[in-house]
């Protein structure tokens, strides 16, 4: 008879729903199905169980050909790496849980690592603009029970976070919103007619790199001043229509992705966004928050924050913890050849960096620890698969509105398959040995 196991967090993308429930082989140690997940969300747990997956680590040849490692050698290796490179690079942190982030932590301050996670290429400018500015949040609770107004700007959670909107922004019924959709009013700001877009009851199509001037507008008719004919191809009506929907709500909220991070003015578009939700406060409760993708980026800018002061680029080459965006972000410093060794664990640089960097991966010592063959373990010399955090192994993890959420084990990981945590530990121990600490 099937097992059922309830309330499993899923460990994909930085909405971390909590209400999956998993079915389980008689035995407990397949899994057979996954119910209330999104379908990105269910493979991510079934294909675990693939057959062909690796569960050993494996070394480049000369030739170009992979060999079988054990873990021994692998943590070996690794740890000889970090400790002869001057300055390497330890870059991703973000599919992973918090324990393994803060063990890895210790590895690159004993070797004098540059630390860098995804957030480098996706809401860092949303760090910085907080950073500048502060910035008035709440939680996914509080939006599901009290937003009677939602904004999404520069965001398509329909792809990108899919239960988002089903399970706190949009479709439930809360506390204080009992008519569901039926009582919130949804504005999507995107210059593409996006799914998100088509279930809004209102659509800016703004022009593309525009977001600064039309939120530059958006304070303005919040203020009851004069407003040009046209903005960022807005009429002025509809952007005064938009003002006056926000300040007469009971609470809203302002949730924005990389459409507007990453278009022109980057975190200064942040910055103005935060400053039109404190506008907004004289009237009315208003809140905002980045849509963070990965699923435990967060929690790898809380653990840094915490325990170096910075939440991404953090240069620890010279025995301190120094953070300067632009100089320490993991991009330049590949492109300006200044690492001498590439680490990476719970990301896949290979996919999302440019075409450059990629290929200084290639030419330096690489590690890659992940339990998937992706571009990265492409231009590795070592590969090593890893228990699925999230499936195989438990832990904390960060919500994308900042709540630490415990997630637990499914299944068992494959006889003598290490954690993240268990790696790093081995490598940090043998680091300790070599450096004589």
């Amino acid at each position: 008879m099937t097992k059922l196991v309830t309330d499993v967090v899923c460990p994909f993308c930085g909405t971390l729903c909590d209400d999956l429930e998993v079915v389980l082989s008689d035995d407990g140690k397949k899994i057979v199905d996954v119910n209330n997940a999104c379908a990105i969300g269910a493979m991510k747990f079934l294909h675990s169980q693939a057959e062909d997956r690796l569960t050993r680590p494996r070394m480049r040849q000369e030739d170009g050909s992979w060999k079988e490692a054990s873990y021994d050698e692998a943590i070996e290796y690794t740890a000889q790496m970090l400790a002869k490179a001057k300055k390497p690079l330890m870059y991703g942190w973000s599919s992973t849980n918090c324990e393994a982030q803060g063990v890895g932590s210790e590895v690159g301050e004993l070797v004098g690592a540059q630390m860098d996670n995804t957030a480098t290429v996706c809401h860092g400018s949303t760090l910085i603009a907080v950073q500048d500015v502060g910035v008035p949040g709440c939680t996914l609770g509080e939006v599901k029970n009290r937003a009677d107004v939602v904004v999404f700007w520069g965001c398509n959670p329909a792809h990108a976070h899919p239960r988002h909107m089903s399970r706190y922004s949009i479709f439930p019924r809360g506390f204080f919103t009992a008519k569901g959709h039926r009582g919130r009013t949804v504005v999507v700001v995107d210059p593409r007619p996006t799914d998100t877009a088509s279930i809004a009851n209102l659509h800016l199509q703004v022009e593309q790199g525009r977001d600064y001037e039309l939120l530059s507008a958006l304070r303005v008719a919040i203020r009851g001043n004069p407003l040009p004919d046209v903005v960022a191809g807005i009429p002025k009506e509809t952007i005064i229509e938009v003002a006056e929907k926000m300040k007469n709500a009971r609470f809203g909220v302002i949730f924005f992705g990389m459409g507007v991070t990453h278009s022109l003015s980057k975190n200064h578009n942040i910055d103005i966004a935060i400053q039109v939700t404190r506008d907004l406060n004289e009237y009315t409760k208003f809140a905002i928050m980045p849509m963070r993708g990965h699923y435990n980026v967060t929690g790898s800018g809380q653990v840094w924050g915490w325990q170096f002061g910075y939440p991404f680029c953090v240069d620890l080459s010279r025995g301190i913890a120094r953070y300067n965006p632009g100089e320490s972000s993991s991009n330049d410093l590949l492109v300006r050849g200044e690492v001498d060794a590439v680490f990476v664990l719970g990301s896949d640089p290979g996919a999302h960096f440019p075409f450059n960097s990629v290929k200084k991966m290639n030419d330096l010592p690489c590690v890659v620890v992940d339990p998937h063959i992706t571009p990265s373990t492409v231009v590795a010399d070592l590969h090593v698969p890893v228990a699925f955090v999230g499936v195989e192994v438990g832990g904390c993890a960060y919500r994308m509105d900042n709540v630490p959420i415990e997630t637990h084990k499914v299944v068992d990981a494959p006889d003598g398959m290490l954690t993240d945590e268990e790696f790093l530990e081995g490598v940090l121990k043998r680091v300790k040995e070599l450096k004589g600490v």
